[in-house]
């Protein structure tokens, strides 16, 4: 039975609704002190004046989210980035060749157990209190879902495929530009939308240690000083800005592997 368009596009919107309203019933139902648990309404009205300086509510932090979000973008930009191009590149190469996989992946299997805040006490003594620290653990939290990602991608390529390229004269080169890459984008993306999400989970962690600016900060400071709307509305701007991280790396998903969902349409139809 096909679906009405209408409850499609509005089916999504069900469970936050739900989920909205028993929260602000609960709230003011008085079961807990308003001050523990603010309603969704006073979250809000602290958030907008953390946004746009309404009525002050907020103190010191009233008009300063754009910069305190900005600090937090760059933040899981530079951390995220470095590990994209460090983790494609190191995955493709211990996928591909049994040398480097036995020479490096070791270590690097070694060191992915240790949880990347275990580092924060040595990355502010390498690095200071500043970005530098908060980038540092965005980049462990992001590189190794992306580094597994690409050897899986690699390694599970078609070796039919590979051999067929071998036989018309493809070098190495050519092998991994047009047959091997293009067959792991699929896993090299879903270690992206894995990344972006640890990225964002470390910068705020980071960032409630390591610095004095940022979304994770702003959420740590109103924890001392008991404004949990605030704490609340930062972590609601975290969620909105890792989800729409994913939105971008997914549209972007979508046009690189336009040749992906034309493939599944087919299926579907046939």
């Amino acid at each position: 039975m096909p679906t009405i368009p209408l409850l499609g596009r509005l089916e999504r919107y069900i469970v936050p609704v739900l989920v909205l309203a028993g929260w602000e019933a609960f709230s003011r139902s008085g079961a807990l002190p308003p001050a523990l648990l603010p309603a969704p309404s006073t979250v809000a009205r602290a958030w907008a004046d953390w946004i746009f300086a309404i009525d002050g509510s907020t103190q010191t932090y009233s008009g300063t989210w754009l910069l305190n979000t900005a600090a937090s973008v760059w933040r899981v930009l530079a951390g995220f980035g470095i590990a994209t191009l460090l983790g494609v590149g190191l995955g493709v190469a211990i996928g591909w060749s049994r040398f480097v996989e036995m020479t490096i992946e070791p270590t690097l299997q070694a060191l992915r157990p240790i949880p990347p805040v275990s580092w924060i006490p040595l990355a502010i003594i390498w690095f200071g209190i500043a970005d530098k620290p908060a980038i540092f653990l965005v980049f462990l939290g992001a590189f190794f879902p992306i580094l597994l990602n690409t050897i899986h991608g690699v390694k599970t390529c078609d070796r039919n495929l590979i051999r067929v390229g071998a036989m018309v004269g493809g070098g190495n080169h050519e092998l991994l530009r047009f047959i091997v890459l293009p067959a792991a984008l699929p896993s090299i993306f879903a270690g992206l939308r894995i990344g972006i999400g640890s990225a964002w989970m470390l910068t705020v962690t980071a960032e409630m240690v390591a610095v004095k600016s940022g979304l994770g900060y702003v959420l740590w400071d109103s924890y001392y000083f008991l404004r949990y709307d605030l704490v609340l509305a930062a972590m609601a701007s975290i969620g909105l800005l890792g989800f729409l991280s994913d939105l971008v790396i997914r549209a972007v998903m979508a046009r690189v592997l336009h040749w992906q969902q034309k493939t599944t349409i087919q299926g579907v139809e046939d």
